[in-house]
C-alpha cells in the first residue's frame, strides 16, 4: 500500500480546524506535489488548506466542498508544481473512518484523511484511498513527520509508542 506522510504541524492544524468547528464537520484540502513520480512511495502532504463546509443540512454528520472552491485552489496551485492530492474532514463524536456517505461521494486517486474528534480534541487520524475497481475505501498507512524529520507510523489512527 502506498500510504501518506503528513507533518505533525499539519495534523495539529487540521485538529485545530476540527476543534474550531466542533460539533460540526470541518473539511479541507491536502496539498502536495502535482507530479507523482513513484506510486510505491508514500504521498507527502506539504500543506493543508481549510475549506468551507457548504452542506445544506445537518453539518454535524455531513460536509460538502463546492466544485468552485476546488477549482479555485487548483488554479492557484497550477503554476507552483503542487496540486490538491486529497481532502480531510472530521467526524465529530465518531470514529476516524469514512462513512457510507463519504464513500459514495469519493473519487479514486485522492487521499482522504478522516479525523475522529470529540469535545476534548483529536482522538484519531486515519488515511484512506478509494479503490478504483471496487469503489470501496481501503485504509492506507499514515505516518506523521515529527519536527526532527522522523516519521511516526500510525496504526489504527494511534501513534506507536
Amino acid at each position: 500500500m502506498r500510504g501518506v506522510r503528513v507533518g505533525g504541524h499539519l495534523v495539529d492544524s487540521m485538529a485545530a480546524h476540527a476543534r474550531a468547528l466542533y460539533p460540526d464537520e470541518c473539511c479541507g484540502f491536502l496539498i502536495g506535489r502535482a507530479d507523482d513520480p513513484d506510486p510505491v512511495q508514500p504521498r507527502i502532504v506539504e500543506s493543508t488548506e481549510p475549506a468551507a463546509n457548504q452542506f445544506e443540512g445537518e453539518r454535524r454528520r455531513r460536509f460538502l466542498l463546492r466544485p468552485e472552491e476546488l477549482q479555485s485552489v487548483e488554479r492557484r496551485l497550477d503554476a507552483t508544481g503542487r496540486a490538491v492530492i486529497g481532502f480531510y474532514h472530521s467526524h465529530p463524536d465518531h470514529p476516524g473512518r469514512p462513512s457510507q456517505f463519504d464513500q459514495e461521494h469519493a473519487w479514486p486517486w485522492y487521499t482522504y484523511v478522516v479525523l475522529g474528534v470529540d469535545s476534548t480534541g483529536l482522538r484519531e487520524c486515519r488515511a484512506f484511498e478509494l479503490d478504483a475497481t471496487s469503489l470501496v475505501f481501503r485504509e492506507v498507512p499514515l505516518s506523521v513527520q515529527s519536527p526532527a524529520g522522523r516519521p511516526t507510523p500510525m496504526v489504527g489512527g494511534l501513534a506507536r509508542p
